[in-house]
C-alpha cells in the first residue's frame, strides 16, 4: 500500500516504510496530514487580482496626504482592507522595464529591458553598449532590448501551471505576438494593444485594432472594468490570476467632459496639481477600481482574493496640459523618467484576508521585483528549478515585522532630457540613505555619486556625500556587487570625448558622428574617427530664401570632398531634409576654399557639413554665407 503514498512521504523516516504494521493507526494519520499540509487546499486556491496603474505618482492619491484635487475613495477603500507601504519603489522610473519585474522577479538590470521602446518593430533581446559616440558625448549609447523575452516564467505561466485561469486587461507594452501576453501565460488578452498608452483616446472612437466601443463615447477604463467584472462572474468558481493594468493616468491627456467641467471648479491656481483633465483621468482610473472590488464583494469572492494596487512609475511633470504639467509630486524631487524619487517613489497597497491587519502600514522598503516571490510565499509555493530573482518576498512585512533585506536598486541607464534630467544612472537604497551613482561622470571618467538622507531630506535637496565619506565607499562597493550580479550592461566611456568648448555652443555648431569637434589656434577642428568628419550649424538668424552660397575656407589631411544639407523652416521633416549639394573634389594638406550655391524656398535655419574622406583632422579657418557675393554670416574661431 505504501507505494501508492504521494511523492511527499519520501520525508517519512526509512523505518516506518520497513515497517508499516509497527505503525499505530492514529500515529500514521498524523504523519500524513503533516505531509500534505499546506497553506491552501486545491479548492482553496486564493485568487490574485494585480491592479497596475500607469504613471500614477506617489502624491497623485489620497493614500498619502499630498492632494487636495484628485479624489481617490475606491484606493481609500482598497487601503483600509490591507497594508498601505509608504516606501513603496519601482525597479525602474518608466514603464515597459517596471512592467517586466513585476512579471519575472527579475531587476531590468538583468533582463536589460531598461526603456519603453516594446511598441517599435525593431525586435531586440539582448542589451550592449556601444563602443564609441560622437566626441560631445561623455557616454556611448545602449542597444536596448525591445520584448520581454519568453525565455523568463512570468507569473502567469506560473499560476496557469498551478491550475488559475489567467486574463491580463489593459495596457501591456511588453512586446506584440510573439511577446504579448498570450504568449507570456495568459489565457485572455484585452484589447491586445502593444502600444504605450490607449489607442488614440481614452474616449471612444478609439483606434484600437479589432476592438470597438459598445457605445458612442465610452471610456476605455470603463469598458476594462465591464470586462473585468464579465470574467469574474465567468470564473468564480475556479482560482484566478488576473492582471487589471490601467491604461490611467498615461498620456494622452483626454477625459469625459462632464468629469472635466466638474474638476475645472475645483481648481487652485496657487497648486502646482491644477489640471482639471488630469483630475477628470484620476476619477475614472479610481471608479473603475471600485467597479472591479464592487463585484469581488458582490460575487462573494472578497476574503479569498489577494489584492496589489502600485504602479508603473511615479507622475508625468514634463508634458503638457490644461497650460501646466500634468500633475507634480510634491515633496518628492523629479518624476517619470529619471531616478528622484519622484520617478520611483509609488502608491503601494497589499490586501491579503485573513493575514494582513486591515488599515495598517508600513515603512519597510520594497519594490517591484517583489511581488512575483512573495505571491509564491503567499501561495506556499517554492520557485521553480533554476529560478531566482532580484526581490525577496515581503511576507513578513505584510504580518507587521521588519524585512530582513539590505537594499534595494533603481537602474536607469539613460537620461531622458526632461527637466530636472540625471545623467545614465544607478541608485541604491538602504535605510534612510539613498546613494546614486552617475556613470562615468566624474573626473577623468569615474564615476559620481551623491547621497542623500530621505528621512531628513525627502526632497533630496542637500548632497551628503562630502560628510559621510565611508558611507559611500559602502554603498558604492554594494552597487559594484548589484552590477556583476545582475550582469548590467552600462554605457561605457567614450574614448573620443572632448568637454563641449562653451564657444562652440554659443557660435551654434554640433559634433557629428564618429567626430570629434573643438576650436584651436583659431581654427574649428574636426577630427574624423573612422571616415567622413561631420559637424552641424544653427544659424542664430535664419537665412532668408533666394539663391545663398556657403564658402568654406579650410586644410584636411585628407583628400575629399564636402557634401552640405540644409534644413528650412516649415519643411518637415526637419533634419536637414531639403536637399544635397557635392562639392568638387578638395586636395590634401593644401588651404582651400570651397564655394557651395544653395537655393533655398524658405528662410534656412540649419546646415550639415560632411568631409567625405577618410578618417584624418579637417582645420576650418573660416565659413562664411553670401548672398550675391555679399557677406551676409561670418563665422571665425578665436580660443
Amino acid at each position: 500500500a505504501f507505494c501508492l503514498l504521494p511523492s511527499a512521504f519520501c520525508l517519512l523516516p526509512s523505518a516506518f516504510c520497513l515497517l508499516p504494521s509497527m505503525i499505530p493507526r492514529l500515529t500514521l494519520t498524523i504523519l500524513l496530514l503533516a505531509a500534505s499540509s499546506s497553506l491552501y487546499s486545491a479548492e482553496q486556491k486564493p485568487n490574485i487580482l494585480f491592479i497596475l496603474a500607469d504613471d500614477l505618482g506617489w502624491a497623485d492619491t489620497t493614500l498619502y496626504g499630498h492632494t487636495s484635487l484628485y479624489e481617490t475613495p475606491n484606493l481609500e477603500r482598497l487601503a483600509t482592507r490591507g497594508m498601505t507601504f509608504n516606501r513603496a519603489y519601482t525597479a525602474s522610473p518608466l514603464c515597459s522595464p517596471t512592467r517586466s519585474s513585476i512579471l519575472t522577479g527579475l531587476h531590468p538590470a538583468r533582463t536589460g529591458l531598461t526603456t519603453p521602446n516594446c511598441h517599435k518593430p525593431e525586435i531586440v533581446l539582448q542589451s550592449i553598449a556601444a563602443e564609441k559616440a560622437p566626441s560631445d558625448k561623455k557616454l556611448t549609447q545602449l542597444t536596448n532590448v525591445t520584448r520581454l523575452d519568453t525565455k523568463y516564467e512570468t507569473l502567469a505561466e506560473r499560476f496557469k501551471a498551478e491550475g488559475y485561469t489567467t486574463a491580463h486587461f489593459g495596457k501591456w507594452h511588453l512586446g506584440s505576438e510573439p511577446y504579448s501576453p498570450l504568449e507570456h501565460g495568459f489565457d485572455t488578452d484585452s484589447p491586445h494593444h502593444p502600444g504605450p498608452g490607449p489607442a488614440g483616446s481614452y474616449v471612444a472612437p478609439w483606434k484600437f485594432k479589432d476592438f470597438d466601443e459598445a457605445y458612442p463615447g465610452e471610456h476605455i477604463e470603463d469598458r476594462m472594468g465591464d470586462e473585468i467584472v464579465t470574467f469574474l462572474e465567468e470564473h468564480q468558481d475556479e482560482p484566478f490570476f488576473l492582471n487589471y493594468w490601467q491604461f490611467s493616468v498615461h498620456g494622452p491627456f483626454n477625459a469625459k467632459q462632464e468629469y472635466i467641467d466638474r474638476h475645472r471648479d475645483r481648481i487652485d491656481p496657487d497648486d502646482e496639481q491644477r489640471s482639471p483633465t488630469y483630475a477628470a483621468m484620476m476619477q475614472s482610473l479610481d471608479e473603475n477600481v471600485g467597479k472591479v472590488l464592487d463585484a469581488v464583494d458582490r460575487l462573494g469572492l472578497t476574503d479569498n482574493t489577494i489584492i496589489i494596487f502600485s504602479s508603473d512609475n511615479g507622475g508625468n511633470m514634463y508634458n503638457e496640459v490644461d497650460g501646466t504639467t500634468p500633475t507634480a509630486n510634491r515633496p518628492l524631487r523629479g518624476g517619470k523618467g529619471n531616478n528622484w524619487d519622484g520617478g520611483t517613489r509609488v502608491p503601494g497597497i497589499v490586501i491579503w484576508p485573513g493575514q494582513i491587519e486591515a488599515g495598517s502600514r508600513s515603512d519597510e522598503l520594497i519594490t517591484s521585483t517583489d511581488f512575483y516571490p512573495t505571491l509564491l510565499d503567499m501561495l506556499d509555493l517554492s520557485p521553480s528549478p533554476n529560478q531566482s530573482f532580484d526581490g525577496i518576498s515581503i511576507t513578513p512585512a505584510l504580518k507587521g515585522e521588519a524585512l530582513d533585506r539590505d537594499a534595494i536598486f533603481t537602474y536607469f541607464p539613460h537620461s531622458t532630457g526632461v527637466p530636472d534630467t540625471l545623467p545614465p544612472s544607478v541608485a541604491i537604497y538602504q535605510g534612510d540613505w539613498k546613494l546614486f551613482r552617475f556613470f562615468h561622470d566624474g573626473p577623468d571618467g569615474n564615476h559620481r555619486h551623491e547621497l542623500y538622507n530621505l528621512i531628513e531630506d525627502i526632497g533630496e535637496s542637500n548632497d551628503v556625500a562630502t560628510q559621510h565619506p565611508e558611507r559611500v565607499a559602502a554603498l558604492s562597493a554594494k552597487l559594484d556587487s548589484f552590477e556583476t550580479t545582475t550582469g548590467a550592461v552600462t554605457p561605457r566611456y567614450n574614448p573620443a570625448y572632448l568637454p563641449t568648448n562653451p564657444l562652440l555652443t554659443e557660435l551654434g555648431f554640433k559634433v557629428g558622428k564618429d567626430t570629434q569637434l573643438s576650436i584651436k589656434e583659431g581654427k574649428l577642428i574636426l577630427k574624423a574617427l573612422d571616415q567622413n568628419a561631420q559637424t552641424s550649424l544653427t544659424l542664430k538668424d535664419p537665412a532668408e530664401p533666394g539663391d545663398l552660397e556657403l564658402k568654406l575656407t579650410f586644410t584636411s589631411s585628407a583628400k575629399g570632398r564636402i557634401d552640405l544639407r540644409w534644413s528650412e523652416k516649415g519643411v518637415t521633416p526637419l533634419y536637414f531634409n531639403t536637399r544635397l549639394i557635392h562639392s568638387k573634389p578638395y586636395p590634401a594638406s593644401t588651404e582651400t576654399s570651397v564655394s557651395l550655391p544653395l537655393s533655398a524656398r524658405a528662410s534656412v535655419i540649419s546646415f550639415r557639413i560632411d568631409f567625405m574622406q577618410s578618417a584624418g583632422t579637417v582645420r576650418i579657418e573660416q565659413i562664411e554665407l553670401l548672398r550675391k557675393g555679399k557677406s551676409e554670416q561670418n563665422w571665425k574661431f578665436t580660443d
